[in-house]
C-alpha cells in the first residue's frame, strides 16, 4: 500500500522545515519534497497541514492508547513501575505487546529486583525479551555500590540506565520544595539541592564506568550546571523534563491543589527559568509528558496524603510547541526533543522523516486553538494542572507503520 501526503509543511529534526510531499509504502517513508507520485498511491490531501514524526514519549508510567492517540505519540517507553514491576522476561514481553495494535511500548526493565534499590536486575535477559534501558522508577538507588553495579552491568549490555534525581536521605517524606509557598502552606519540603545531590553523585559514577545514563527529569539550576559540565568533559548523558516543570512554579500549589502535586516536587521560579534557559541552550535532550494518570482515590485527598504525577500525554505536544511560539526554540528542534532524541536513547531507528525510516507521522495544525478541560480528557484521568488552560497545536491524524490509527 502507498500513501501520498500532499501539500505539507514538512518538519524534520534533521532535515529542518520544508514544504512537498510525502510517501509513504508500506510501513516506512520513500520519498520527501518533490517527486513524481506513483499513480497508485492514496492521496492525502493535508493543504499546507504539518507533518512530523511522531511523538516517542519516553518515562510513561501507564501504558494508555486513547491519551497517546491524542496527543500524537505513537511509541512510549513505559516505566517499571507497574504492577508486577518489570523485572522478569515474562513480565516484559507481556508488557511489549500491551499497547498493539494501536501503539508501541517499549519496556524500561527494572534496575534492581521489585525496585527495592538492593539486588541487580537481569539486565541481559530482560534486554532480549525487549526492555531497552534500565530504570531505578520513581526512586533513586540510595547505595551508591549498587548504583555503580547497575551503571557498569548495563554499560555491558548496551544499555542506558534511566535514573530519578532526588537524594532519598532529603526528599523522602516531603512533597514540596523548600521555599515560601511551602512554608505559608505547613508542607512537609525539601531543599532544591536534594536533586543536584543526586545528579553529581551519578554523573561521577557514569564517568567512572563510562556508562550511558538519562535523567527523567532533571528540574533545577545546580543540577543543569552539573549536566552541562559532564557533557563538555565528554560524559555520557543526556537528561529530560515535563511541560509542567517549564512553565509552571511552585506557586501552582496554592490553595493545595493536589492536580500540582508531582515528582519531582514544582519549583521556584529562579529554577522555571534555568529550565527553559536549559532547553534553548541544548543541556535538555528530551521533553516527556511525565504520564501518570491518578484518579480521584488518589487526588481528592489532602495535599500531603495526594499521590504525585500528572495526565501529560495528550497535551504534551499543546504545552511543548508553546516553546515555539514564544521563539525560544525553532519547530525541528522541538520534535528532536520529542522524537528523534528519545529515539536514539532507546535505541529505535525512528523519529525523523527520512527515506527509510518507519512511518510514525503525525499531522498536526499548529496554530488551532483549544482548551485543556479536565473533565474530558480521553486519558484513564484528567488529573493535570493545566486545567481549563487555552493552548494551540491540535493532532489531525496520527499513524503507526503507516497505519492510521483511529
Amino acid at each position: 500500500m502507498k500513501t501520498l501526503f500532499r501539500d505539507a509543511q514538512l518538519v524534520c529534526p534533521t532535515g529542518g522545515v520544508t514544504s512537498g510531499d510525502l510517501l509513504v509504502e508500506g510501513e516506512a517513508i520513500v520519498a520527501t519534497g518533490t517527486f513524481e507520485a506513483p499513480s497508485d498511491a492514496q492521496v492525502i490531501d493535508l493543504a499546507g497541514k504539518t507533518i512530523a514524526p511522531a511523538l516517542i514519549d519516553l518515562g510513561v508510567f501507564a501504558v494508555d492508547r486513547a491519551a497517546c492517540r491524542a496527543g500524537g505519540i505513537a511509541r512510549v517507553g513505559l516505566m517499571p513501575d507497574q504492577s508486577p514491576v518489570l523485572d522478569d522476561p515474562g513480565i516484559i514481553r507481556r508488557a511489549a505487546l500491551s499497547g498493539k495494535p494501536a501503539l508501541w511500548v517499549h519496556p524500561l526493565a527494572a534496575a534492581t529486583r521489585g525496585l527495592e534499590g538492593k539486588d541487580l536486575g537481569e539486565m541481559a535477559i530482560n534486554a532480549s525479551a525487549g526492555a531497552r534501558a534500565v530504570a531505578t522508577g520513581r526512586r533513586w538507588i540510595a547505595c551508591s555500590n549498587t548504583m555503580r553495579k547497575t551503571l557498569a552491568y548495563a554499560r555491558d549490555c548496551g544499555l542506558v540506565v534511566v535514573t530519578h534525581a532526588e537524594d532519598g536521605g532529603l526528599a523522602d517524606g516531603t512533597v514540596a520544595t523548600e521555599g515560601e509557598t511551602a512554608t505559608r502552606h505547613g508542607l512537609p519540603a525539601a531543599p532544591a539541592i536534594a536533586e543536584a545531590l543526586a545528579v553529581a553523585r551519578d554523573l561521577m559514577l557514569a564517568e567512572e564506568t563510562q556508562a550511558r545514563i538519562h535523567f527523567r527529569q532533571v528540574t533545577t539550576a545546580a543540577a543543569f550546571d552539573l549536566i552541562r559540565s559532564a557533557k563538555r568533559r565528554g560524559v555520557r548523558v543526556t537528561c529530560g523534563i515535563t511541560p509542567a516543570h517549564l512553565l509552571l512554579s511552585d506557586i501552582a500549589m496554592s490553595d493545595f491543589r493536589t492536580f500540582a502535586r508531582l515528582s519531582p516536587p514544582l519549583r521556584a521560579e529562579d529554577d522555571r527559568q534555568a529550565a527553559l534557559a536549559a532547553v534553548k541552550a541544548g543541556t535538555i535532550d528530551v521533553i516527556a509528558s511525565g504520564h501518570d494518570p491518578r484518579g480521584p482515590e488518589a487526588k481528592r485527598l489532602p495535599f500531603s496524603d495526594a499521590e504525585p504525577g500528572m495526565s501529560g500525554a495528550e497535551t504534551l505536544l499543546a504545552l511543548s510547541l508553546g516553546l515555539v511560539r514564544d521563539g525560544l526554540i525553532p519547530i525541528e528542534r522541538l520534535f528532536a526533543l520529542l522524537a528523534a532524541n528519545p529515539a536514539k536513547i532507546l535505541g529505535l531507528d525512528t523519529g525523523t522523516l527520512a527515506p527509510g525510516k518507519p512511518a510514525d507521522l503525525v499531522v498536526l495544525d499548529p496554530g488551532a486553538p483549544w482548551q485543556i478541560e479536565a473533565e474530558r480528557m480521553v486519558a484513564r484521568a484528567g488529573n493535570t494542572p493545566f486545567d481549563r488552560l487555552p493552548v494551540q497545536g491540535k493532532v489531525l491524524g496520527l499513524y503507526k507503520g503507516g497505519t492510521a490509527i483511529a
